[in-house]
């Protein structure tokens, strides 16, 4: 455990567990310590994936450490220059443009503030029955901008994300499901074997062509469709352009056409 972070490898899976009681909030050690785990997801060659949850059954992050923030261990103004919170920005996710792993986030409980950011920065979500999103940040005088205002209007109708927004409402996990925001809603007694379920078979698959969709999604989204096809075609995307020609390629059609399970090397 280092700053309220739990690491645990579990084969290609990186399992990564916030468990800073009473309600998980992040303050800059542990953005830190949270960024040190998925640089070494984004570095380890025999890592395919993570699973990113929180400790207990309530909480899966309040966000921001209101009372580091007030006591002046943190800085307001221009935060994201004034202190270091690691690669890949607040939490090791929201601004993390090089990580191309998939990262599943195992919502155990409420997501507030820059937990709820922290959840969106990941690639697959998978929430608890129990577990509500919430940005309460108007009261406090401050806006949710490690994620929140720039990625939640592109992924719910604009209008209920400016309700979040200006009125702080709380969303459900089945109302986030209905719109798409989480990927899927089970039992809290299921979560955790729900997210190693997927983990699992990510890490069966050929890890470039996974690597591939992160890396051509951050670079084609919110470009025009011609356009996106251009980009894929001369822009330099180092990961999908070393899968086309990977031998992990070659071993999944061989495999397929010899009717057997492929063996991929990540190669």
């Amino acid at each position: 455990m280092s700053d309220g972070v739990k690491v645990v490898r579990e084969g290609h899976v990186l399992e990564v567990t916030l468990d800073r009681p009473k309600v998980n909030a992040i303050d800059v050690p542990t953005s830190q310590a949270l960024a040190a785990a998925f640089q070494e997801l984004h570095e380890d060659k025999d890592l395919r994936c993570a699973i990113l949850t929180g400790g207990g059954d309530k909480i899966f992050s309040a966000g921001w450490d209101l009372k580091a923030l007030n006591d002046g261990e943190m800085s307001l103004d221009n935060w994201w220059e004034t202190d270091d919170y690691g690669f890949g920005g607040f939490t090791g996710l929201t601004e993390n443009w090089a990580l191309n792993k998939p990262v599943i986030a195992a919502i155990n409980g409420l997501a507030i503030g820059g937990g709820f950011e922290m959840a969106m920065g990941c690639d697959l979500l998978i929430a608890a029955d129990h577990v509500e999103f919430g940005l309460p940040e108007m009261p406090l005088g401050i806006v949710p901008d490690a994620g929140a205002l720039q990625r939640l209007p592109r992924r719910i109708p604009h209008n209920i994300a400016m309700e979040m927004f200006l009125l702080g409402r709380r969303m459900s996990a089945e109302e986030a499901a209905h719109y798409g925001l989480v990927n899927k809603v089970v039992p809290k007694d299921q979560l955790m074997d729900a997210a190693r379920e997927w983990a699992a078979s990510i890490a069966w698959s050929a890890p470039l062509a996974m690597q591939s969709v992160k890396e051509v999604q951050r670079e084609i989204e919110c470009v025009p469709l011609e356009q996106a096809f251009h980009k894929m075609r001369t822009d330099p995307m180092p990961t999908y352009r070393k899968m086309l020609k990977s031998d992990d390629a070659a071993e999944g059609v061989a495999a397929f056409v010899e009717k057997r399970e492929p063996n991929f090397k990540g190669e």
